[in-house]
């Protein structure tokens, strides 16, 4: 019965992941890049990579994704998921090569608490080989203010998020408060700030505040979300959305639920989102 569950569970899940990607292959996600293009708006692109998928394939399809933005010469750039590749700094040397080539720019995501270290020593050693790369900072960590300012140090973008996963040291701490904080630490410093949210409210003040200390700035969306643009271009700052594609999962765990019972609520909504869009599709 356990099992007959578990493969309950993980049907559901991916259904309600699809609302939010563009499709399984590249060619998806450009489709949609053109699309939005179009409308006004840039773009990154990131393919989610399945459980069992081993570093050198997932390296494959960062590959894949990097020349197909460089053949539509596209305004978008590459977010990839370093644990994903093991942070094997050859495949990545490979992959910035490539990128460097077409001068695209590689971003780092974010993902869990634990990784962020070993994230920024990469990016770090990523940088001496090609400086067009960007990092996201979780607001829910403590730690995304000193590394704020290391990202300013380093003169590279950033991406602001509230983030996924909660701080373990600090696991209350007021994300969009610190959203905030983090803002007044690069306003006027950085080279570039993405404002990744869509918290209508906080994406207006945080935009404001860049803006107002000249600092470039964009509001990025996720695809599949309902989109905030407006605040943005009611200040004349850009928009980018952020495109997955891939393998289709959120990260719905039964810790989660018990925690915040409020995440079935939304997995509900995105299950009749996922199954919505498939038959639309269809």
């Amino acid at each position: 019965m356990r099992t007959l569950m578990i493969r309950i569970l993980r049907w559901v899940i991916r259904y309600a992941a699809s609302s939010y990607i563009a499709g399984l292959e590249t060619k998806d996600a450009i489709r949609v890049c053109r699309h939005i293009a179009e409308n006004g708006s840039r773009s990154t692109i990131c393919p989610w990579d399945g459980p069992h998928d081993v570093p050198e394939a997932v390296a494959l399809s960062y590959k894949e994704a990097i020349n197909s933005i460089a053949d539509e010469k596209l305004d978008c750039y590459l977010s990839i998921k370093v644990p994903s590749l093991a942070y094997d700094l050859k495949l990545v040397t490979e992959l910035v090569i490539i990128a460097r080539d077409h001068g695209i720019r590689i971003h780092f995501d974010s993902l869990a608490p634990d990784t962020a270290t070993a994230s920024i020593a990469l990016l770090q050693k990523t940088l001496k080989i090609y400086h067009n790369v960007s990092y996201t900072l979780p607001s829910r960590w403590r730690r995304s203010i000193v590394d704020a300012e290391r990202m300013v140090d380093l003169g590279i973008p950033v991406r602001l998020v509230k983030g996924q996963w909660p701080d373990p040291s600090e696991p209350n701490i007021d994300a969009g408060s610190n959203f905030l904080n983090l803002v007044d630490v690069l306003a006027g410093r950085a080279s570039l700030v993405a404002i990744a949210t869509h918290d209508a409210q906080l994406a207006r003040e945080s935009l404001t505040r860049l803006k107002r200390a000249g600092t470039a700035c964009e509001l990025e969306q996720l695809y599949g979300l309902p989109m905030r643009d407006s605040v943005a271009r009611s200040l004349g700052i850009p928009v980018r959305v952020y495109i997955p594609y891939g393998y289709a999962y959120l990260s719905y765990s039964l810790s989660a639920v018990r925690k915040r019972p409020i995440i079935l609520a939304w997995l509900l909504k995105d299950f009749l989102a996922g199954v919505k869009k498939r038959l639309t599709d269809s």
